[in-house]
């Protein structure tokens, strides 16, 4: 009867170790995860890695969806937000020129910083400018991302770095990122199918941010201000920008969806022009919010506002 007690007593204790086994584990899997951090700078950037990641790792932006990231500037809860992070993601420090300060002082900080244009040429602004009479200071372009070909190469840095970091999941990874990557080569064909069609190749932008997409699918941006959103034109510029859009037959004037369209208004009511939105995907109005809508979203609704100002 004892022998009997002491083998049950000990098949009791193996269970409870077993059982307190498996809780450790998935403790130690879920605290695995939980400590990867990933700070990405702006809208584009988060929706690049979180297509990548998904829910694997914990993704959070820095820069307000709402917010224009030209008038931005980090904080200091966004800078420990970046010091606390396992990588921080960031398209160039021709977009985000803060980062080489923050890259500065955290030299001894354990944040990989992930480059998402490495390896991209980047254009001067007067290069993606149809409009060369503005007298750029041949300022860096630094939107990328609105070239879906150029996106798709943003798309791979961000998914190796994660990858790197993360070698465990490297099959998840790497499933979600081709995955996304045959999403953006079809917006990519969409695009060359719908503008090989087009009579029109010129339109006007209010801000320069449109060059790579204009240089990759065979169009000619003319901004009315440069690379930076806050410029306005004199009144010679707008001059010659009335003159332009009677050459080229231009009806339509685009400012950006985060943007004052009072500069493009103007031109429009001076030409007889309508005004329209092109998103440069910078960040995400309340109403895109509200609709949920993705950069592939935006980007073809980008596609149909061309289309329809091309024709």
């Amino acid at each position: 009867m004892r022998g009997l007690r002491y083998c049950a007593a000990t098949i009791i204790l193996i269970l409870i170790i077993l059982l307190a086994s498996c809780n450790l584990d998935n403790h130690d899997s879920v605290a695995e995860k939980e400590n990867i951090t990933v700070i990405t700078s702006f809208y584009t950037m988060y929706e690049f890695t979180k297509q990548i990641a998904q829910d694997q790792v914990d993704v959070q932006m820095l820069i307000p969806p709402h917010v224009t990231p030209h008038d931005w500037d980090p904080a200091p809860k966004d800078i420990r937000a970046v010091q606390d992070a396992d990588l921080f993601v960031y398209s160039s420090e021709h977009f985000e020129t803060w980062v080489p300060n923050i890259d500065k002082s955290l030299n001894n900080s354990k944040t990989r910083f992930v480059h998402a244009s490495e390896g991209i040429s980047l254009l001067h602004g007067d290069e993606t400018d149809g409009h060369h009479e503005h007298n750029h200071d041949h300022a860096i372009d630094p939107h990328v991302w609105l070239s879906p070909v150029l996106a798709q190469k943003q798309v791979e840095n961000i998914a190796k770095a994660l990858i790197e970091i993360d070698p465990n999941n490297e099959p998840f990874y790497a499933e979600h990122r081709d995955r996304y990557l045959e999403q953006l080569q079809k917006l990519d064909e969409e695009y060359r199918e719908t503008l090989r069609r087009v009579t029109k190749k010129e339109f006007i932008t209010q801000h320069s941010a449109f060059g790579y997409l204009a240089n990759e699918y065979g169009l000619t941006e003319i901004p009315i201000a440069g690379l930076s959103p806050s410029l306005e034109p004199s009144a010679s510029q707008l001059a010659e920008l009335k003159k332009i859009a009677h050459d080229h037959e231009i009806t339509t004037i685009f400012f950006e969806d985060l943007s004052n369209p009072k500069t493009a208004q103007t031109l429009a009511n001076e030409i007889g022009a309508e005004v329209d939105v092109l998103s440069s995907l910078e960040g995400l109005t309340k109403e895109q919010q509200d609709k949920e809508h993705t950069y592939i979203d935006i980007m073809r609704l980008n596609l149909k506002a061309l289309e329809k100002s091309l024709k």
